[in-house]
């Protein structure tokens, strides 16, 4: 993908700060009508709810998420399960990482970013790039996934074994073959890694790693979900059920199954 002249980069921060002022999150405690528990439309979608743990570039449970819990607006999670339902017939799964993200997580993000650098994690999650100039282009001031349409996933081997505990963590873009160090497919870059080789038609790939965003980009488009160029795992369901809306309620333990 190509980089954007100066300018026009310039303009798209100043469009973000400004819709970040004009439209204000919607505050909630609670889960509103309209949303679900990806496990209540589908279960047999592998969750990693990397926020909601510390093995995310943040290096800590990320505010809002209470629980490991993949939450979407209802349209989303069933175009979701109709995905699911395409890839089972070829032996593989979906593996979720994110998907409904309250504002007050991605606040939380743009506090990190202002602190030092942890070079752990910039080993691992941006080596190649400064920590400042990670947003908007890979951390967004004001996240699409809080409209809760978005999600970030990838695919995997329903009989992949699970990655043994010395092959996590390691740069995201260390080479990959067969697999990805967590089981799912190589896809030539880890999960939020910030960095150019993370574009989903990155020039340099494999031909595996190719064949296996493509297979992703298709799945998913065929069921209305458009991919984010600079992110081969970041997808978001269209039409949008609520495109002007940011949401800022807590990501709660699962209960009682619908």
């Amino acid at each position: 993908m190509r980089s954007s002249p100066p300018v026009m980069r310039s303009i798209a921060r100043f469009v973000l700060v400004l819709l970040a002022l004009a439209v204000p999150a919607r505050a909630s405690e609670e889960m509103p009508e309209g949303f679900v528990y990806l496990r209540d439309v589908d279960p047999t979608i592998e969750q990693d709810m990397r926020y909601a743990g510390p093995s995310n570039f943040t290096g800590a449970p990320v505010a809002g998420y209470g629980a490991a819990e993949c939450v979407l607006a209802r349209p989303a999670a069933e175009a979701l399960k109709r995905v699911q339902d395409a890839v089972a017939a070829r032996g593989l799964t979906l593996k979720v990482y994110d998907c409904y993200r309250p504002a007050r997580a991605v606040a939380s993000f743009i506090d990190w970013a202002k602190e030092p650098d942890d070079l752990k994690a910039k080993d691992i999650y941006y080596p190649n790039l400064d920590k400042r100039a990670l947003f908007p282009d890979y951390i967004a001031t004001r996240s699409g996934h809080s409209r809760g349409a978005t999600v970030d996933l990838t695919l995997k081997p329903r009989d992949a074994k699970p990655p043994k505990p010395d092959d996590l963590p390691r740069a995201c873009i260390a080479p990959q073959k067969g697999q990805a160090p967590d089981g799912s497919v190589a896809m030539g870059t880890s999960f939020d890694c910030f960095d150019v080789k993370a574009n989903t038609e990155a020039p340099g790939l494999s031909d595996e790693a190719r064949a296996n965003r493509a297979a992703l980009v298709t799945a998913m488009q065929a069921q209305g979900f458009e991919n984010y160029p600079m992110e081969w795992w970041h997808f978001t369901y269209t039409p949008e059920p609520y495109p002007d809306t940011y949401f800022d309620f807590p990501i709660t333990p699962h209960g009682t199954p619908e």
